[in-house]
C-alpha cells in the first residue's frame, strides 16, 4: 500500500466502528497505547506480529491528523 492512510480502515461492523489496521481487529488506539507504555516499535511488532512497520507509521500519522484539526472560536 503506497499511502499509509490506506492502512487505517473504518468498518461500522468491526470494533464498534473504531479505526483499525488493514481490516484486522487491531485498533489504532491499541498501537498508540503500547507506544504510551514506552514500548519501542520493535517491541510492538513482537507483541502484535500481524502488524508491519508501515502499520505503526500509519497509526502515528492517523493520530497526528486527528489532533491537528482546525479549532473555530466563536
Amino acid at each position: 500500500m503506497k499511502n499509509l492512510m490506506e492502512r487505517v480502515t473504518l468498518n461500522p461492523e468491526q470494533c464498534g466502528g473504531r479505526p483499525c489496521i488493514r481490516g484486522m481487529r487491531i485498533r489504532v488506539t491499541d498501537v498508540l497505547d503500547l507506544y504510551a507504555q514506552n514500548l519501542t516499535s520493535e517491541q510492538i511488532l513482537e507483541e502484535l506480529p500481524d502488524l508491519e512497520k508501515e502499520d505503526l507509521q500509519a497509526c502515528l500519522q492517523y493520530a497526528s491528523r486527528k489532533v491537528n484539526h482546525a479549532v473555530l472560536v466563536a
